[in-house]
């Protein structure tokens, strides 16, 4: 296992020097793809995912990593091995020290990024590599980093404190095909992370049917103050057993104007029991005026003109996509141990405290 790898004392010692007390973590603009950057208090980095290939979003990963004031990245979490998660890893370690690589093991699919498998078995051969399955730990001082999905397995018993019976499971509907192994959504790695009494979930883009695995007929992982959405808010993921189950008081979406914030999606998040609030990286245009976050709490906001028309009469389907917009702004989370949160725009500045409930 990961955690039996690598001594925590040995991660104190490597920790980049930081006086922050918080949590801080990172969800980077990648159009549509994920790259979250998490920074613990104790100077350890990890970032889940490096968005797409071609350089744009290295770029606003760079920025969000000279934000937290880091000159190496302890960790890279690889979901899975779709090119909006991994197509920019390559240009990444150009930019960055990465000491650690950690994934789900080799890839089920045809490559989406051609000679990736190649190039990046040459990268880990040069750090550190580990292959993860459920119940392994990143061992990052002052976290506590489960895996609670790898390679198309999900955690088989109940975290302490979880376990209770899941009322959505009764309603649930599998989705087709059955068979995801030849899927790499289906394998993603996913990350339950947890900062004293803070509580994250990062699942990837793990499938539908493999949320129904993970929390039916019990709910083995329990309830969550963050959720960040699976795969983006596309119809594929994000079902009610997963999302009502978790109960999150705020949930994250790395969507698109046009990739993910599916109305379906945006539903069930908006019908969730313990939902405060829903931040989102990009206005959609699948969920329009009803169903998107107010203002004050999306990120990126496509073109005026636009948008305005939208409002004033909604097509029948979205606009063609523009080019990718210039500044991309990021939602960034700075959590304490007692389980006080805040969700900062840095589009606008806007900032909201969720305080630690009992």
């Amino acid at each position: 296992m990961l955690a039996a790898t690598l001594a925590l004392t040995v991660s104190f010692l490597l920790a980049q020097t930081r006086t922050a007390k918080t949590l801080d973590i990172y969800f980077v603009d990648t159009e549509g793809g994920q790259a979250t950057l998490v920074v613990s208090p104790s100077g350890e980095s990890a970032i889940v995912d490096t968005g797409n290939p071609g350089g744009r979003d290295t770029d606003r990963i760079m920025a969000a990593v000279s934000d937290a004031g880091l000159t190496r990245i302890d960790y890279v979490v690889l979901t899975h091995y779709h090119g909006d998660h991994v197509g920019g890893l390559p240009e990444l370690v150009k930019r960055i020290p990465i000491r650690h690589f950690i994934d789900h093991g080799p890839t089920v699919e045809k490559e989406q990024v051609a000679g990736f498998q190649v190039a990046y078995a040459d990268l880990y051969s040069k750090a550190s590599h580990t292959v993860v399955e459920p119940g392994d730990k990143v061992p990052i001082a002052g976290l506590d980093w489960l895996i609670v999905s790898a390679a198309g397995q999900v955690l088989d018993k109940p975290l302490p404190g979880a376990g209770i019976q899941n009322p959505s499971c009764a309603s649930f509907k599998p989705r087709e095909p059955r068979d995801t192994s030849h899927d790499e959504n289906a394998q993603s790695t996913g990350s339950l992370i947890t900062f004293g009494r803070f509580r994250m979930i990062d699942l990837g883009d793990l499938l539908w049917n493999n949320e129904f695995d993970l929390m039916c007929p019990s709910n083995r992982i329990g309830t969550v103050d963050l959720y960040l959405t699976s795969h983006h808010g596309l119809e594929l993921s994000g079902s009610d057993v997963l999302v009502h189950g978790l109960q999150p008081r705020v949930a994250i979406m790395n969507n698109g104007t046009r990739k993910g914030g599916t109305v379906q999606a945006l539903q069930i998040l908006h019908r969730s029991p313990r939902l405060e609030d829903l931040w989102q990286l990009h206005w959609s245009y699948h969920g329009r005026v009803e169903l998107n976050a107010p203002g004050l709490f999306i990120a990126n906001i496509d073109d005026p003109a636009a948008l305005a028309t939208v409002l004033a009469a909604p097509p029948a389907s979205p606009p063609a996509a523009n080019a990718a917009h210039t500044p991309a702004y990021w939602l960034k989370v700075s959590a304490q141990q007692n389980g006080t949160f805040a969700v900062t725009n840095s589009r606008n500045g806007f900032s909201k405290t969720y305080t630690a409930r009992n």
